[in-house]
């Protein structure tokens, strides 16, 4: 039996919250739009620049963590997201839950990300030789609103939690702290590279939940299917084990 929340109410909290989630987002947008040059979270922003990033000097930046995320919004994870895992859950017998993954990676660092990227227009962090600031470490492409590593970043953190069966309640907890982890690492080197703001990595980051939760709500009859499919590699296993526990018909006739 399921001691969690009902499953109307459970799939309908996941709806609201990437709703609300996105809301925010386009409302970001909205206000930054307008005067994306200097727009109301700059003061913020700039603090952070001041205080987070670095310059070509550093050997921070190179480092491994702050390299793992480099790449895992780049090629490398892109095709880990796009290619491996969806194959990966096609041979196990979880096609639906492939579909699931790709719909998300479309939906979320494709269509909002560059959607956004490409109406609001925010120039990125710039070099400033006199406070010591320098612009992007790594070769970017247009727009600093809003991060499409952050968005990548929050939408993985969301697809990881979606592909854990309801059942392992502790594996869940366990994949939804490394996400946030991940979320969080993600808003930092984003900043610390001088590759976004940080207003826009959070709100990247928010993009990338928000879809996450959406398309986990629409997918999840689906998910749920996939949970209960026993991958081809397991049957003989699974049928092996229901042999041995089901009682033989002279141990029963003399039970009789």
């Amino acid at each position: 039996m399921n001691k969690g929340l009902p499953m109307k109410r459970r799939t309908t909290g996941k709806l609201v919250a990437g709703i609300a989630l996105l809301t925010i987002v386009v409302v970001q947008a909205l206000l930054i739009a307008p005067n994306p040059g200097n727009p109301w979270v700059q003061e913020f922003d700039d603090s952070m620049h001041r205080a987070i990033g670095v310059g070509p000097d550093s050997a921070v930046y190179t480092g491994f963590i702050p390299m793992f995320f480099q790449h895992l919004g780049q090629l490398p994870g892109m095709v880990a997201l796009f290619l491996v895992l969806p194959i990966v859950l096609i041979i196990v017998g979880r096609w639906r839950t492939a579909l699931f993954v790709l719909a998300a990676q479309l939906a979320g660092p494709g269509l909002v990300s560059q959607t956004l990227k490409n109406t609001v227009n925010r120039p990125r962090p710039a070099a400033n030789e006199a406070e010591g600031l320098f612009g992007p470490l790594f070769m970017v492409d247009h727009g600093s609103f809003p991060s499409g590593h952050a968005t990548s970043a929050g939408l993985l953190a969301i697809i990881v939690i979606a592909l854990i069966p309801t059942a392992h309640r502790g594996w869940r907890i366990a994949a939804g702290v490394v996400g946030a982890l991940i979320a969080v690492g993600m808003i930092w080197q984003r900043t610390l590279i001088n590759a976004h703001w940080m207003s826009d990595a959070v709100v990247g980051s928010m993009a990338g939940i928000g879809v996450g939760l959406i398309l986990w709500w629409a997918f999840e009859p689906w998910l749920r299917r996939d949970y209960a499919r026993t991958p081809w590699f397991r049957r003989s296993e699974t049928a092996t084990s229901a042999h041995t526990s089901a009682p033989s018909p002279m141990a029963t006739a003399a039970d009789a």
